[in-house]
Formats: C-alpha cells, sequence, structure tokens
C-alpha cells in the first residue's frame, strides 16, 4: 500500500545535544542488557523496514536505530537516554498502521514492541495482563482456552497488535454492538516521555477515582508515552452466529436499511461493500457474488437460540423491504464465515487494482447514504476508482482510492479527493478518523476538524506528558 502523503513534514524535530549520535548511541547499547539477541538493531537493511507503516509514507526518514525491548524498565531505559540526548522516538507495534503513525525520522529512534509478547489470563476476573507485542489473534486465541473471549476484531485481526490497537483505539466489525478497543482497557502501565513507568487502571470494572488517565492514553497514538502492559475485559465466549447477507442496486437503499435495523436491534455485524468491492474480492476469491450489484450488507446476530434467528429475520424482512435483490441468512457458522472473510479480504482485494490511499471517515448513521453517494461523485468528478466498504452499523467508512503513484496528474487527483472527502465527512458532522488514528496523514485537518479551542487543549495536554517533543514528533496532535 503506497498512499500519498498529504502534507510533508513541515519540520523534522532537530536532534539538539548530541556531538555525535554514534557515540550517544553506543551510550544506550551499553545501558541495556546483552544484546546478543539483537534488541538494538542498526543494520541498514533492517532498518529499511521499520522506516513506515502500511501507509509507506514518502517522507519517513532513517533512524539511527531500532530498539526491540522486552520488558518495561529497559523502554524506561530507551526514553530516559532519548530525553537526555532530545532524541525523537518512534513507538511501533506490527507497522499495520494505515496513516503514518510510526513513519521514522532522519537520526531518532524506533522503538518496536513485537517482542513483547508475554500474557496471563485470569478467568475468575475475566481479565487477561498482556503485553503490547501480541497479535490481537493471539490474544483471542490465549483467553479462548478458557472459555473467554476478546471482542475488538480489526480486519487486520491476524497481523495487527494489542500495542497497535490501543494505539490508535482500533475497532472493527463487531463494534456496532460491542465497542471500540477502549471498552475492553481496564488498566496500562505505560512509560512516558522522562522514563517514569506509571501504572493505571486494574482488572476492576468500576474505579472512578482519579481522572480518567488510562481513556486519555488509549487512542493517543504514540505521543503521550508507551504502553507496556495492558489490562483487558474479557466477555464469555461468543454465541454462534446468524448470518444474513443482502445485494442491493442501490446505495442509498442499503444505507437506509442500516437505518432501520440499527433503529431496532443490535446486531453483532453490519457490514457494508459497494461495487468496487464486490467485483474485486470476487476476482480474487470467486465466491459466486453478484458482480452487478451496487452493494452487499453481511450482517450477523449473535443473540442466544431463538433471540438470534429472530433478528437474522428481522434484518432479512428489512433488507427485502428496502429493495434487496438477493437475501440469503443461514446459521451454519462455515457459510457465515465465507461472508465474513469476504468482507475483511475487501481491502487487500481493491488493492490489488492499484496503490491505495485508504481514508476512515465516519458519519451519524442518517447521513451515511450522503456520505457514500457523495463520495461517489468525487470519484466521478476526479475520474479515479475509489471503493467504499463500511462498518456500516456505526456509520465508520473506508473509502478506497485508487492510483498510479507514478502518474502525477492522477496522485495530484487522488489528493484532492482525499481531502474532500474528510471535508464531505465533517461537513455531515462526521469525523476524520473513526479507528485509524491521525497519523501523520490526516494532520493537516485535526486543527480544522477539533476547533482552535480543544485543539489547543491537545497541544497542553502532549506539552505536560512531553515537554521535549520526543514521543512520535509530527504525528496526531
Amino acid at each position: 500500500m503506497t498512499p500519498v502523503q498529504m502534507n510533508p513534514l513541515a519540520h523534522q524535530p532537530r536532534i539538539v545535544g548530541v556531538e555525535s549520535p554514534a557515540k550517544a548511541l553506543e551510550s544506550l547499547i551499553s545501558a541495556l542488557p546483552d544484546n546478543s539477541d539483537g534488541m538494538v538493531v542498526t543494520d541498514p537493511d533492517i532498518l529499511e523496514s521499520y522506516r513506515h507503516d502500511r501507509a509507506a509514507d514518502p517522507h519517513a526518514g532513517t533512524p539511527l536505530a531500532v530498539v526491540r525491548p522486552r520488558r518495561t524498565e529497559e523502554v524506561q531505559t530507551v526514553l530516559k537516554w532519548a530525553t537526555a540526548h532530545r532524541i525523537p522516538v518512534i513507538p511501533r507495534g506490527m507497522g499495520t498502521g494505515l496513516s503514518g503513525g510510526a513513519t521514522a525520522l532522519d537520526g531518532g529512534i524506533v522503538v518496536s514492541t513485537e517482542k513483547m509478547r508475554n500474557i496471563s489470563v485470569d478467568p475468575v476476573t475475566r481479565t487477561a495482563v498482556a503485553q503490547p507485542g501480541l497479535l490481537n489473534a493471539e490474544v483471542k486465541k490465549a483467553v479462548a482456552e478458557y472459555g473467554m473471549w476478546y471482542p475488538p476484531d480489526p480486519s487486520s485481526f491476524e497481523i495487527c497488535s494489542i500495542g497497535g490497537n490501543i494505539a490508535t483505539n482500533a475497532g472493527g466489525l463487531c463494534c456496532v454492538k460491542y465497542g471500540v478497543t477502549t471498552d475492553y482497557v481496564l488498566g496500562l502501565q505505560v512509560v512516558l516521555a522522562d522514563g517514569t513507568a506509571v501504572r493505571l487502571g486494574g482488572p476492576r470494572l468500576k474505579d472512578v477515582a482519579g481522572l480518567s488517565l488510562t481513556k486519555l492514553f488509549v487512542g493517543s497514538e504514540g505521543t503521550l508515552g508507551i504502553v507496556t502492559e495492558v489490562t483487558l475485559k474479557l466477555l464469555p465466549a461468543q454465541h454462534r452466529a446468524c448470518t444474513v447477507v443482502a445485494t442491493f442496486d442501490s446505495v442509498a437503499a442499503a444505507a437506509q436499511a442500516v437505518v432501520t435495523i440499527t433503529g431496532k436491534i443490535r446486531p453483532s455485524m453490519l457490514e457494508f461493500m459497494d461495487a468496487v468491492a464486490i467485483n474485486a474480492v470476487e476476482d480474487k476469491l470467486k465466491m459466486g457474488l453478484d458482480r452487478n450489484a451496487a452493494a452487499m450488507m453481511v450482517a450477523a446476530s449473535d443473540e442466544r437460540g431463538p433471540a438470534g434467528v429472530s433478528d437474522a429475520e428481522y434484518m432479512a424482512s428489512v433488507f427485502a423491504e428496502h429493495g434487496a435483490t438477493e437475501v440469503f441468512s443461514t446459521d451454519d457458522p462455515d457459510e457465515g464465515e465465507a461472508f465474513v472473510a469476504a468482507r475483511r479480504f475487501a481491502i487487500p482485494a481493491v488493492e490489488a487494482k492499484g496503490s491505495l490511499l485508504l481514508e476512515d471517515v465516519g458519519v451519524p448513521l442518517p447521513a451515511l447514504a450522503d456520505l457514500v453517494s457523495g463520495v461517489e461523485k468525487i470519484a466521478e468528478q476526479h475520474d479515479l476508482m475509489i471503493s467504499v466498504i463500511a462498518h456500516a452499523g456505526d456509520g465508520n467508512t473506508h473509502p478506497l482510492i485508487v492510483y498510479d503513484p507514478g502518474d502525477a496528474a492522477m496522485t495530484e487527483r487522488a489528493n484532492a479527493a482525499f481531502g474532500e472527502i474528510m471535508d464531505l465527512a465533517v461537513g455531515l458532522d462526521g469525523t476524520i478518523t473513526g479507528e485509524h488514528g491521525v497519523g501523520r496523514l490526516k494532520r493537516p485537518w485535526l486543527a480544522g476538524y477539533l476547533g482552535p479551542e480543544a485543539m489547543e487543549l491537545n497541544r497542553r495536554i502532549k506539552a505536560a506528558l512531553d515537554p521535549d517533543n520526543i514521543l512520535n514528533p509530527g504525528a496526531a496532535i
């Protein structure tokens, strides 16, 4: 994936107080434990793979080194050293981010949490204590052994890390019913810019002592501290779902069906794919999807027993009432999962058409149809292929702009479309990002979206916790 960088970094933080970065790095290496397992990496070929996340920021710098700690104390050592030498630190999970939140800076340090992989599960309190390097899928698997379930499920759940999910407050397909990452974070251990390790929250479902600092760090994109441990809330294992799939010859009709359904029930999934996504997936998976459909909905209910069947019947009837050309229902988990897999595969399938500039704008549900139709008009005006997939049940959409980075004129049109889509969403009382974060790609729009008072408050909090601006400078805030 090679999105367009909308706004090259206005400045890269200047490294001050270091006569010789290489000599300063030697002092860091000597302060850390034995480096025989590659905790500190300086090999240029390996550094190359840590320069950016999936946003592939063309303005990414080359870090002085990558540090891959295993313990909180090692992260503390790195940040104390970075503060002393005024060297920027870019926190990084698995590099699956889509907004340039892990773009490296020249002469900075990348701190990758990939080797922080411990987890313990307590089925009595229904909690898990995990390090940030575990994949979302690995956490799900670990807790499933105790009959528990960790709900947040980004489409990239098999390759994204819990630390990265916390950094962006990631969502996923089941958020329409179960909420997003922050709803399952009970506690954190976080290392601040000066190396101080702070414990926040813990395995308690109710705790209102002090300010809600745990929530402050979730979604902060590595700009306030580095999370080294998280206490997660778990639920009992999910019930078997009833799945309903419907195709429409009208995007507006599909969007209106979403509003009707969510006005009465809480489905466990309510996903949308447009014609471009349907055809891209069918090109790859050969599932027999309707290539002539304008939209496809994948919905599910995981209510127990007859309630789930009733929900599925209701959703099927709503789809039919709103003009669905075909409606298919199943309580067979394998059949249902095949359609869910098709929805999860939409981004890679569209990406096969060309490089992507990917957005995640969100709007209130009544504005969903206006957003999708508005994106269609933007695509026509700029002569671009733009696919829209969506967590339709909560109004979070993913417009995928397909372009050729080698074509300067097309790249310029893609740039323009990117901004117009965010302006469209904000004009519909929506947001510039629902779950991918601001990163560097969307930062030019943040101040306008938040407003001057809220933006200043964000900056004051950042300055209080990171006065030297060493933590992920240039991202998010």
